[in-house]
């Protein structure tokens, strides 16, 4: 499994896909600014909302979630990455972070809006 640091997601975050997997309820406390917000347990069926082409950067709380999901990314044909640490690592690194806006409802999932 590859791994990338919160510093180096920030600098590619612009260019890559951010994944973020956590549960809608951990989503509403912020998410990194542009990552697409697809819940671990969903992932198989909304595997078609990532492009294949670009590389993804694979984020959880804390990533442990993550980690398995950049191996099955990679297993599927993917290039990905785990981010170390996860959001825990990112926020105190005093790193972006948006709101998840109009927190998702249950059982619903939200694409932020990609921002430059």
């Amino acid at each position: 499994m590859a791994e990338t640091t919160v510093t180096a997601t920030n600098d590619r975050r612009h260019s890559e896909q951010v994944l973020d997997v956590r549960e809608d309820f951990e989503v509403a406390s912020g998410v990194i600014p542009g990552a697409l917000h697809i819940p671990m347990g969903q992932l198989r069926s909304r595997l078609s909302e990532l492009e294949k082409d670009t590389p993804v950067i694979v984020v959880c709380r804390s990533g442990n979630r993550s980690a398995q999901v950049a191996d099955a990314l990679n297993a599927a044909g993917f290039t990905a990455d785990t981010m170390a640490g996860g959001m825990t690592a990112w926020v105190a690194a005093g790193l972006p972070v948006g709101r998840a806006e109009g927190a998702p409802a249950q059982g619903s999932a939200r694409q932020a809006r990609r921002t430059p």
